[in-house]
This record gives C-alpha cells, sequence and structure tokens, in this order.
C-alpha cells in the first residue's frame, strides 16, 4: 500500500493551446480543493504553467493542426509521444487526463494504458466520433476509463456508438452566460460613432490564418452585395485577434465598405448583441452568437486534402450552435456552395424584420438552456470525476 501521506499524483497531457486553458481551470480547480495534496506532472502551455505545470516539453512541439502539417511534422511528434509515455510510466500517477487534440493524446493513452493498466485514463473533450469515424468511439474503451464532454449530445452518441463511459461537464461558454448577455452593445454603438440608422453586419472570418485567407474574398464580395440591397446603408464590424488583423485589414481594404475593427472579449460580445446579423466562419464563435441570440449564416471552406474527406463526414451539421441546439437553425455554406451570391441572398432577410429572422431568434433563444451545467463551473465537473478516479485507484493500490 502507498504512503497515505503523498500526494496525489495527476499526469495531464495537452497538445494545443486550448487544451492548455482546460487544464490551467481543472488543475485551478483541484489546488483549491487539495492545495499541497496533489502534483502535477505532464504536458502543457503557458496557462497550465501558472498553475505549476513544469512541462516535460514546449506546447509549441507539438501544437499542429491539420492534415498536411501533421504530416510535416510527423517524425517530431512520434518521439513527442513516446517521450511522453516514457515520463508518464516513471513518473507513476494516479491518474492520467488526456485533453482534447486526440492525435497527439490518444496514441499517448493507448501505450500508458499498456504499460500501466490500473492507472485510470480520463480524456477531457471528447472526439467528434458523432461527426466522422464513429468506430473510433468503441476502441477507445480499450484505453480511455471515463470522457468528459464539452457537449450536451455527447454522452448519448457514445453510448448510442459503444465508447466509454460519459460526462457532460460543460462547454467554456456555459459560465460566461451572464457575462456575455451584460455586454452593452449601445455603447459600442456610441464609441464607435456608428449611424443608428443603418443596418449593422458582423464579420467574423476565424482565427487562423489558413481559415481567414479562404474566406476573406467571398465574404468581401458578400458584403458588397448586401450593402447594394440596403438603402438606409451599412455598418461592417469585424472582431479580429491580433494574429491575423494584419492579413484581414490589408483584405477589407478592397472590400469598397468602411470598416470597423474589434479587438477583446468584451467589444466582441458587444458587437453581436449590435448586431442585426453576422457572418461567420464555423466554429466556436456560432455558439457565441446564439448564446447573445444573433441571426447569422455560416461558411467554410477547407483546403484541397480536407474537402476530398468529406464523404467521411457522419453529422447533419458542421456549424456547432445547430449541433448543441439539436436543428438547423443557422444556414451554412460549405466549400462550393459558399458563394457570394448564395450567402448574401441568405443574409439580406435576417438584417430586416422577416419570418425568417423572426424564427431565427424564436430558435436561438432555446440554445442557452441546451448548454446550462445547473450552475455547476465546467471545471468543477471535471474535477469531481478525475479525483474519483485517483482516490480510488490510490486506495487499490
Amino acid at each position: 500500500m502507498r504512503g497515505s501521506a503523498r500526494p496525489l499524483r495527476l499526469y495531464l497531457v495537452a497538445g494545443e493551446h486550448s487544451g492548455d486553458a482546460l487544464g490551467a481551470k481543472l488543475m485551478a480547480e483541484i489546488k483549491a480543493r487539495l492545495g499541497h495534496g496533489v502534483v502535477f506532472d505532464g504536458v502543457g502551455g503557458e496557462a497550465m504553467a501558472a498553475e505549476g505545470l513544469v512541462s516535460l516539453f514546449p506546447l509549441a512541439d507539438v501544437a499542429v493542426m491539420g492534415p498536411i502539417n501533421i504530416l510535416k511534422q510527423l517524425p517530431r511528434l512520434i518521439d513527442r509521444v513516446h517521450e511522453t509515455v516514457r515520463d508518464a510510466v516513471a513518473v507513476g500517477p494516479d491518474a492520467v487526463v488526456i485533453i482534447d487534440s486526440p492525435e497527439f493524446t490518444h496514441p499517448i493513452a493507448k501505450r500508458i494504458r499498456e504499460r500501466m493498466p490500473d492507472v485510470p485514463i480520463i480524456d477531457y473533450v471528447s472526439p467528434s466520433v458523432w461527426a466522422w469515424r464513429p468506430g473510433r468511439a468503441k476502441k477507445m474503451r480499450s484505453y480511455v476509463d471515463h470522457v468528459l464532454a464539452l457537449l450536451p449530445f455527447e454522452p448519448a452518441e457514445h453510448l448510442r456508438l459503444g465508447g466509454p463511459k460519459c460526462t457532460y461537464v460543460g462547454h467554456a461558454l456555459s459560465e460566461r452566460i451572464d457575462w456575455i448577455r451584460a455586454q452593452d452593445g449601445a455603447h459600442l454603438q456610441a464609441t464607435l460613432g456608428l449611424d443608428p440608422l443603418k443596418k449593422v453586419l458582423v464579420v467574423l472570418p476565424g482565427s487562423r490564418v489558413s481559415e481567414v485567407t479562404r474566406l476573406l474574398a467571398p465574404f468581401g464580395e458578400t458584403v458588397r452585395l448586401v450593402r447594394k440591397a440596403m438603402p438606409e446603408g451599412l455598418e461592417v464590424l469585424l472582431p479580429v485577434v491580433p494574429s491575423v488583423r494584419s492579413v484581414v485589414e490589408k483584405a477589407a481594404k478592397t472590400w469598397g465598405q468602411p470598416v470597423h475593427f474589434i479587438e477583446g472579449e468584451a467589444d466582441k460580445f458587444a458587437a453581436f448583441r449590435l448586431a442585426d446579423a453576422a457572418l461567420a466562419a464555423s466554429g466556436t464563435v456560432t455558439l457565441e452568437l446564439g448564446l447573445v441570440g444573433t441571426p447569422a449564416i455560416v461558411a467554410y471552406k477547407v483546403d484541397a486534402v480536407m474537402s476530398r474527406m468529406r464523404f467521411l463526414l457522419k453529422v447533419r451539421s458542421v456549424v456547432l450552435a445547430n449541433l448543441v441546439a439539436d436543428e438547423n437553425i443557422y444556414p451554412e455554406f460549405l466549400q462550393e456552395n459558399a458563394t457570394p451570391e448564395k450567402m448574401a441572398e441568405a443574409l439580406i432577410p435576417l438584417l430586416s424584420p422577416s419570418d425568417v429572422r423572426r424564427k431565427q431568434i424564436e430558435a436561438l433563444a432555446r440554445v442557452p438552456e441546451r448548454i446550462a451545467t445547473g450552475g455547476k463551473r465546467p471545471s468543477a465537473y471535471a474535477a469531481d470525476v478525475v479525483l474519483d478516479y485517483a482516490v480510488h485507484a490510490r486506495l487499490r493500490a
């Protein structure tokens, strides 16, 4: 029997920055409960480092997005997988938590299970088994004991597909609903000096250079077509992250329409509240728009390799807000369908009183209740599960 005075030891593995943020919140929650009674090891970024993790190697070594980039970095990724497994075995943790990034974290989990079959493994963020490669769910049962889901429909999907036990702990946005809705659109309107008689369109081309560059041209032409249909005029707001601002500003100069660039979370959500409608890239931002209740259409374009893999998709929508709501509220325009003409035709009715706009707003009112967690923070739910497994593993040892 291990000494009961020894601190609980948890091994956390994140593979990119959003996982690092989740890992940091989980660490903070567990530290609040156990204080010095817990030790963390593993792989993470700056957020997890701020909570006390000394990462085995820099997160940048493995934070690689897209199949082409993964292939380019494959030898290094494989080395990091094996290095992480060796370290985890040497540490001998009470539980392992892999966080998102399944291309990196799941090979690690499989090898840890082979080397340490009695150590529980928790997967924080379910892979999109409901969207593509559903067979992964059943395979996960051999190396994952419990999945912590960020989306409310995922536990039922894992049950249907024969996956591991799965608990909905809540999306990070679920604990920010009140704050999101408190942001002041009128204040932003005054700050930017917007004409109150003009319609307001928020344009959201994405946060990664690759997705932004594929959408800026069709989005710009869509804006031009929409502006022609607005006799009262159009105000365009474009929330942007610093990493892509220069690319977006350069492209927006060709739109023939003044654009107000916005940075920061508070002003972004204020812009959503102020907007009559939004033109958005598919992603988490669609759920953010849904929580505010902003009418929108959604578009997305991927590279040629990913486009050829579309036949693998097993989901009726790629829009997160639609999946959470369990209905196709936001029209989506993918790949060759993301034409300016089609997008403008769908967007124009949303900018003025219409049945289309009214029906969207009514449906969006149901989104907040779909992601509600009963007032408990996602990190608290996640900590409950992780500590339950870790403590039981300690008692069995």
